[in-house]
């Protein structure tokens, strides 16, 4: 009985013993630096965001330098290793029952001169103000004192000033519920972003505005939550330089896009019969039997990156980007046109964006593809006047197409479709016999 009665007490022994030592080899072994705080020791320093992760939270500081926040970890810029997020931002290692950064921005409100070109950092239930990488203060708060209205234990956050959004305002994202706060009136509208995944974390970047997801992000429309183009896509191709990403030899280069599954932004084929196709950062031209790869700014500098369409015209292709056209004379090294580029609205009539366009040869109409519509451009015409030509009606959307001597292929994913014309395209009933992208179009294996 009175070994029974004793287990118990040497199990919790042990286990206070255990706990103990765990603290010792694994907690404040450091001695407290200059400022009197003493960080801990992170085995999460060999984080390697080019092994693909989930951010917690991005933001960008006053000088526009990105911030990736992952754990009690923090990226700064594009490239680099992880550092301790208390290294620059003490404060936030000062409330040990706090988490990790749930959701960060910069405010941009103009009509906000306390907060604005502040960052803002969300853990669990309180927020921390800083400018200049000096904690505000007062601060931490409750959320709920500096933002009535919203949530603790955020998803994410980012700001939309006017007139990207009709008020300054700040995006709060905590699984599927959206909030769009009014900074001036603290008015908060529940908004439903059908079109978007849920966001981890929230990022406005050279006026565009991005959902990060996993290892992927979408970008999408502040206002009404719509994703145009093709997403989702990869981080790494983007917002990180990996090498195993960005810095391939020309074989691997070409492997890649030749035989990628991953659908492709843009196709076209030119008087000579060569195709250019574009995907993320990168652009493959197959000539013949030859191909070869490369990223886009290395032969588009002006372009940098991501085509929505592109069509060859005259010896010209024709690179459609957002809302504007870039146009390049076709050659060793293509030329980059005097004046372009130009919007999209003035060179075709049409507003952007675009899913695909093209053109057939010895004509002179543009068909250009936006969700199911397809508009018909007289490329000889000024100024140009789209006409409403008909629907794509065997697909939701779709990725690119191009005009060649067999047709029009339509293509989706890793498969396409060819049509006789595009008056069939517009008007067949029954889907064409499917093919595979990479191994029927470009010739792989797989």
């Amino acid at each position: 009985m009175r070994l029974i009665q004793t287990l118990p007490l040497c199990l919790a022994l042990l286990l206070s013993l255990a706990a103990s030592h765990h603290k010792e080899d694994h907690v404040q072994k450091d001695e407290p630096d200059d400022k009197g705080h003493k960080h801990e020791e992170h085995h999460g320093a060999k984080l390697d965001r080019c092994a693909g992760m989930e951010f917690d939270a991005v933001a960008v500081n006053e000088e526009g330098v990105p911030y990736f926040f992952k754990g009690d970890h923090l990226f700064k810029g594009f490239h680099g290793k992880a550092e301790l997020s208390n290294e620059t931002f003490p404060e936030l290692d000062d409330h040990h029952h706090l988490g990790h950064v749930d959701a960060a921005f910069r405010m941009h409100a103009a009509e906000s001169p306390d907060h604005h070109d502040h960052q803002f950092f969300f853990l669990d239930t309180k927020v921390f103000s800083y400018y200049k990488h000096k904690l505000e203060n007062g601060y931490p708060k409750d959320i709920s004192e500096v933002f009535p209205g919203i949530p603790d234990h955020l998803s994410a956050a980012v700001e939309c000033p006017k007139p990207d959004c009709p008020e300054d305002s700040v995006i709060f994202f905590k699984g599927d519920d959206i909030y769009h706060f009014d900074v001036k009136t603290k008015k908060v509208d529940e908004k439903e972003f059908k079109g978007m995944p849920n966001c981890t974390g929230a990022f406005r970047y050279m006026d565009h505005y991005y959902c990060f997801h996993g290892h992927q992000f979408s970008k999408f429309d502040p206002v009404t939550g719509d994703v145009h183009g093709k997403y989702p896509k990869e981080t790494r191709d983007y917002f990180m330089r990996c090498p195993h990403f960005g810095q391939k030899s020309t074989e691997e280069h070409i492997e890649r896009e030749q035989c990628s599954r991953v659908h492709l932004d843009a196709i076209t084929s030119d008087d000579d019969g060569s195709v250019y196709a574009f995907r993320g950062h990168h652009f493959l031209s197959m000539t013949g039997d030859k191909f070869h790869s490369d990223t886009i700014e290395s032969a588009f500098k002006e372009l940098h990156s991501e085509v929505d369409a592109v069509f060859s015209y005259e010896g010209h292709l024709y690179m459609i980007k957002d809302d504007k056209v870039f146009v390049y004379k076709v050659g060793e090294p293509h030329t980059h046109l005097e004046g372009f580029p130009k919007p999209l609205k003035e060179v075709l009539g049409i507003e952007g964006p675009v899913d695909a366009a093209f053109v057939c040869a010895d004509h002179h109409i543009a068909h250009v593809i936006k969700g199911k519509t397809v508009y018909d451009v007289d490329l000889k015409a000024t100024p140009p006047a789209p006409v409403k030509e008909g629907s794509i009606t065997q697909f939701k959307s779709i990725d690119t197409a191009m005009c060649g001597p067999k047709g029009v292929t339509v293509i989706i994913g890793n498969h396409y479709y060819v049509y006789e014309s595009p008056k069939i395209m517009m008007m067949a009933r029954i889907i064409p016999e499917q093919h595979k992208v990479s191994q029927e179009l470009f010739g792989c294996d797989h």
